[in-house]
C-alpha cells in the first residue's frame, strides 16, 4: 500500500522550475529547448487534466493544446511568476473552457458531474485503496478538485496555487482543507478509512511561499 500512496502524492517541496538557460532558448523559439520543457512537465499536466475531465482522449488533446499555448505564449512570459504557476494557469483555463463548452452542448452533464460515471458503488466494493482514493477525489466539485490536485499531485505551493487559480491564499487553504476533509469522509464511509493518509496532509504543515 505504501507504494500506491507514494505514487499518488508528490508533496513536501515546491515543483522544480525549468533550467533558466533552457527556458531562455525556448522563449526564442528553440524547439529542442521547448521539447525539454514538455518532457519535464507533460506527465504532470496530463495527470492534472485527466483527473479533472475523466476522459483519457480528451485529456490527451487538452494537454497538447496546453503546450501549444505555452509555446505560443513563451515569448511574452515575463517571469513575474514561476514558470509552473503560469503553466498550470494555462492548464486550468483550458480545462475550464472545455468543461463550459461541454455544459453548453445539448444534453450535456452538469460541470460538476463530468467525472461521475466511474463512481458507482460496485467500484468502491471491489476497489483497491488507490482506486478508492481516486474515486473519492473525483466526487469533489471542480473548484475543490483543482486546488487539491495542484497541491497534492502537482506539488505547487499555496501561493503558487493562489496565483494559478487567481484566488486568495485564504480561499486556497479553505478549498484544500475542505477537499481533504471530504475525501476522508468518503473513504471512511466506503470502508477505506485506513487509506485516508494517502492524500490527507496534516493542517500543521508550514506555509510555503
Amino acid at each position: 500500500m505504501a507504494a500506491d500512496m507514494d505514487a499518488l502524492k508528490q508533496t513536501g517541496s515546491a515543483l522544480t522550475q525549468p533550467d533558466a538557460a533552457v527556458l531562455r532558448r525556448a522563449k526564442r523559439g528553440d524547439q529542442r529547448a521547448f521539447a525539454v520543457i514538455v518532457h519535464g512537465y507533460e506527465r504532470l499536466v496530463f495527470t492534472y487534466v485527466y483527473r479533472l475531465v475523466d476522459d483519457r482522449r480528451l485529456a490527451e488533446d487538452l494537454t497538447q493544446d496546453v503546450f501549444l499555448k505555452v509555446f505560443r505564449g513563451l515569448p511574452g512570459f515575463t517571469g513575474d511568476s514561476a514558470f509552473t504557476t503560469w503553466l498550470f494557469q494555462i492548464a486550468k483555463n483550458a480545462v475550464i473552457d472545455e468543461l463550459r463548452a461541454i455544459e453548453r452542448r445539448p444534453n450535456a452533464l452538469n460541470i460538476d458531474d463530468v467525472a461521475m460515471p466511474m463512481l458507482v458503488e460496485p467500484r468502491f466494493e471491489q476497489a483497491e485503496p488507490i482506486e478508492a482514493l481516486w474515486a473519492a477525489v473525483a466526487l469533489l466539485n471542480v473548484d475543490l478538485r483543482t486546488a487539491l490536485l495542484l497541491r497534492d499531485i502537482v506539488g505547487l505551493s499555496y501561493h503558487e496555487i493562489a496565483d494559478s487559480l487567481e484566488i486568495t491564499l485564504a480561499t486556497v487553504k479553505w478549498r484544500i482543507h475542505k477537499a481533504r476533509e471530504s475525501v476522508q469522509t468518503t473513504l471512511e464511509h466506503e470502508g477505506f478509512g485506513h487509506a485516508r493518509q494517502a492524500l490527507i496532509e496534516t493542517d500543521a504543515a508550514p506555509d510555503e511561499s
